[in-house]
This record gives C-alpha cells, sequence and structure tokens, in this order.
C-alpha cells in the first residue's frame, strides 16, 4: 500500500512539473511576440535632412591692418663742415623742386677755391708760353728749310757749271756743299726742338687739366655750402638754426638738417595674408579708412607687390598709390584697409553646420544613393550674414552633391538613409 502511495505521488509531480515548464515556455513566447515591434524600431531607416553644394565666386572684403607712409622722404645731411648762415623753411614749410632751402659758410673753402684758381692761371700761363715758343721755333724752321732750298739751287747749279773746266773755281763748290750742309743740320735740330717744345706743351697742358679739374672739385664742394629741395614736398623736421656748425653725418643716431616728404603723394602699405595672395590685381582700386576721419571712406590703387612671403607673418607687402592734394592725411597714420578677396576660380560652399570636426579629420556627409559617406574637405573662408551664411571647403566634392545640413560623427559611413530636403 505504501509503495503504491509513493508511485502515484511521483506520477503527479512530473505531471505538475510538465505544467510548470509549458507555462513557462508560453509566457516567453508571448514576451518575444511583443518585443517584436520595438526591434524592428530599432532597425528603421533614419532621415537625414540634406542640402546641396554650391558653387559661386568668392568676393569677400578682409580688414587689414595699413600705414600710410610719403612717396618719397629724404633726410637731408650737409656734406661738408660749415656754419648755417641763412635757412629759408620750417616744420610744415611746402616747398617746390629746386628751392634754395638752406645756405652755409666756409671760410677755408673761400681760401682753397682762390688758391686752386690761382694754380689754373700759372698753368694756363705756363702753357701759352711754350705754344709760344713753339710757334718760334717752328717760324726758325721754315726759313731754315727755306734758306736750305736756296743753297742747295746754288749747290747744284755751281756744281754743273764746274763740270765746265776753269768756269767755277772747285773750291766755291765746296763752300756751297759745306753750306747745305749746314742748313740741313740747322733744319734736323728745329725740327727736334719743336717736338721737344710741343711735348713740353702737352705736359703743361695735362697739367692745366689736372689743376683746372681741381678747382673744379672746390666749387662743386663750395656749391654743397647750398641746399637744394630735390622735389616737392613738405618739410617735416628741422634740427638746425643760423650759426649752427653742422657737418657730414658720423653715426646712424646724427640728426639731419632737415627732412623732406612728399606727402601729396602716399604709399599704403598693407600685409596681406598668405591665403589671399591670389587674388591680388595690380591696378585695382581699394578702399581704407583712418582712425582721423571716422566714417571716411578713402581710396588707394595697387602698384607695387612684395612677391615674397614674409617667413615670421606669413604675408607679403603690398602697397597701394594714394592721391593726396588735399593734405588731409599724413605719414605715419594707420588704416584699415577692405581687403577684397578672390579666387582664381568658383569655389565649393555648405553650411558650416555641415562641417564635422573631430580629432582626426574635418569631413561632410554625402548622402550618394542613400547611403551616408564621409569625405574629408579643409574649411576656407566664410561669407554671407550670421544665420544665413557659407563656409568655403576644399575636397573630393562636386557642385550639386548632397550633403547633410548637420554633420556628426554618430551617423556612421556606410549607414542607409532616407534624404529630406532642407527649407530654402
Amino acid at each position: 500500500m505504501t509503495r503504491r502511495k509513493i508511485t502515484v505521488a511521483f506520477i503527479s509531480a512530473i505531471v505538475v512539473l510538465t505544467v510548470v515548464i509549458w507555462g513557462i515556455s508560453h509566457s516567453i513566447a508571448q514576451d518575444k511576440k511583443s518585443d517584436a515591434p520595438s526591434a524592428s524600431a530599432k532597425v528603421a531607416t533614419p532621415t537625414v535632412v540634406t542640402t546641396a553644394v554650391v558653387s559661386q565666386e568668392l568676393n569677400r572684403q578682409m580688414r587689414l591692418p595699413g600705414e600710410l607712409k610719403p612717396y618719397q622722404d629724404v633726410a637731408i645731411y650737409p656734406k661738408v663742415q660749415s656754419f648755417v648762415e641763412w635757412i629759408g623753411v620750417d616744420r610744415g614749410s611746402a616747398v617746390k623742386r629746386g628751392q634754395l632751402l638752406a645756405r652755409m659758410s666756409a671760410p677755408e673753402l673761400t681760401a682753397n677755391r682762390g688758391e686752386a684758381e690761382n694754380r689754373v692761371q700759372a698753368a694756363s700761363s705756363q702753357r701759352l708760353e711754350s705754344e709760344s715758343r713753339v710757334r718760334s721755333i717752328r717760324e726758325q724752321r721754315l726759313e731754315a728749310i727755306a734758306k736750305l732750298a736756296g743753297d742747295e739751287g746754288t749747290y747744284k747749279r755751281l756744281k754743273k757749271a764746274s763740270e765746265t773746266p776753269g768756269v767755277v773755281a772747285g773750291n766755291d763748290v765746296d763752300i756751297a756743299e759745306k753750306i747745305v750742309e749746314a742748313d740741313r743740320a740747322r733744319v734736323r735740330l728745329l725740327e727736334e726742338n719743336e717736338k721737344a717744345a710741343q711735348a713740353q706743351v702737352h705736359t703743361f697742358e695735362d697739367n692745366e687739366k689736372a689743376v683746372s679739374n681741381a678747382a673744379r672739385s672746390v666749387k662743386d664742394i663750395e656749391s654743397y655750402l647750398r641746399i637744394i629741395a630735390p622735389f616737392d614736398g613738405v618739410i617735416t623736421e628741422r634740427n638746425v638754426h643760423t650759426g649752427s656748425l653742422i657737418g657730414p653725418a658720423m653715426g646712424a643716431n646724427m640728426q639731419p638738417m632737415l627732412r623732406l616728404q612728399e606727402v601729396s603723394h602716399l604709399r599704403l602699405v598693407t600685409p596681406v595674408p598668405e591665403a589671399a595672395i591670389a587674388g591680388i590685381t595690380r591696378g585695382a582700386t581699394v578702399n581704407f579708412s583712418v582712425p582721423a576721419f571716422p566714417g571716411e571712406t578713402f581710396t588707394g590703387k595697387v602698384e607695387r607687390i612684395g612677391q615674397s612671403i614674409d617667413p615670421k607673418s606669413r604675408t607679403m607687402p603690398v602697397e597701394l598709390d594714394v592721391v593726396n592734394t588735399s593734405h588731409r592725411l599724413s605719414p605715419g597714420m594707420y588704416a584699415e584697409v577692405a581687403w577684397p578677396e578672390k579666387r582664381p576660380q568658383d569655389s565649393l560652399f555648405v553650411p558650416p553646420s555641415a562641417v564635422a570636426v573631430t580629432t582626426e579629420r574635418s569631413f561632410v556627409i554625402r548622402i550618394k544613393d542613400g547611403v551616408a559617406e564621409w569625405v574629408d574637405v579643409k574649411r576656407g573662408a566664410t561669407v554671407g550674414k550670421p544665420g544665413s551664411d557659407l563656409v568655403e571647403v576644399f575636397g573630393n566634392l562636386a557642385e550639386g552633391d548632397q550633403i547633410a545640413v548637420r554633420g556628426t560623427d554618430e551617423l556612421r559611413e556606410g549607414t542607409r538613409v532616407s534624404i529630406k530636403p532642407a527649407a530654402k
């Protein structure tokens, strides 16, 4: 009886265990069916707002610093040590080219000039005396030649007549021959004397030229005592007065007598960044402003390009010519230049939010055939107004490519997406 109860209890336990297992399995199956919609939701295709890559000309203005400089600037120093006798200009004086600015005096130069002139006169007298001697010797030589010709004729006639015996004494023929030889010797002597005298004339001429050059040099040095304006301009610095002892510049710290600057025509020097030098155009008109005249715009014309990049600032100096006939602008003023930045060809532009930046790369997300693709780019200039601006990009893009308006590394490369065009 006990064994039967045990068997019945064992069978009942097996039945209960089977029912419990079936219930658990059924519950798990129901849970899986209820979770199926959420799983399918996880693999749903995301929607990406896109916009098209735009190609257009880059045309914006950069604000660059600049400095106005005189078109010509010269510091005037005396060339000889002297005293200021008279000075007719002061700071701010407008002068014309060739105008006398100052006059100096140097007594020792006057004495040197007188001595040089005396040497010139002495050398000239020696030359004239030597030329007179040459003329005298030449006249004597011509007389001797004439006498030689006459004596030779007489000798020839006597010699011919002596061929007839008893007509002419032989002694007379010998005397005539000796006279001819003496005449020839005299002619040769006078020719040599004339050559020597002519050589002496050349010597005196060279000496006269040398002393004349020396006298001219003294006069040239004396002309340095007059300071003449080399061009039209304005005196911007004066450091001497009447009676001042002045001399040539002997060091970098020595102040000039005067400083003359051309201010009716100015140079505007501005450093253009390396990234913007491709748009430099010779002859282009550029606007600028100065703090002295707020709200007013001036213009300059690009004339000189440095053609060399400063390795420290990575900029190229560019000079603009500025017409300043009104003299409102002054050398030394700082200017703010509205520099036009251009490219040789059209550039590609995207919204700034489309460019994603990570520690490793900078990219935009291009949607091609419904698949996200990361394209590496480099940023350039920004154009437009805040809220509607565009940024220039350089990379493997083309005009019209569809890109995500919001670039983010959360949208992985290769993800299939659906496109929603951005509102214009």
